[in-house]
C-alpha cells in the first residue's frame, strides 16, 4: 500500500487479528450458521477509520450477515476497544465491507470447468 505509515499497517493488522478473534469468538450461530472471516483491513491516517473487509461462506448469507455486523457495528467497536486499549488511545470508527473476492475466485473455478 503505497503511502502507507508503518504505524498504520501495525494498527490495522492488530485490528485484523483482533476482529477475527471477536468474530470468532460469537460463533458461527450469530451468523445464521455462515462463515466469517476478516480478509482484511485498512485504515485513515490518522487511526480514525477502519475499513474491515469481511469474507462471508456460503456467499448467499452475505446480506444477513453484513446486516448483523452493521446492526451490531458498536458492539463490534467496543469489544476492539477493549483488545486495543493499551495500543491505542482513540478506538477508530470501523465500518465492514464485503470483500467479494472468494465470489470472484469461485466464478474463475467453475468458468475454467467449462
Amino acid at each position: 500500500m503505497e503511502g502507507t505509515s508503518t504505524r498504520q499497517l501495525k494498527v490495522s493488522k492488530e485490528i485484523q487479528k483482533d476482529m477475527a478473534e471477536i468474530i470468532r469468538s460469537k460463533g458461527m450461530a450469530a451468523f445464521g450458521g455462515a462463515l466469517v472471516s476478516v480478509s482484511g483491513v485498512t485504515i485513515s491516517p490518522d487511526l480514525s477509520v477502519a475499513k474491515i473487509y469481511v469474507s462471508i461462506f456460503p456467499s448467499d448469507k452475505a446480506d444477513a450477515v453484513m446486516e448483523t455486523l452493521q446492526t451490531n457495528v458498536k458492539a463490534f467497536r467496543g469489544e476492539l476497544g477493549n483488545k486495543m486499549s493499551k495500543q491505542l488511545r482513540i478506538i477508530p470508527e470501523i465500518i465492514f465491507y464485503l470483500d467479494s473476492s472468494l465470489d470472484y475466485v469461485e466464478h474463475i473455478e467453475e468458468l475454467l470447468k467449462k
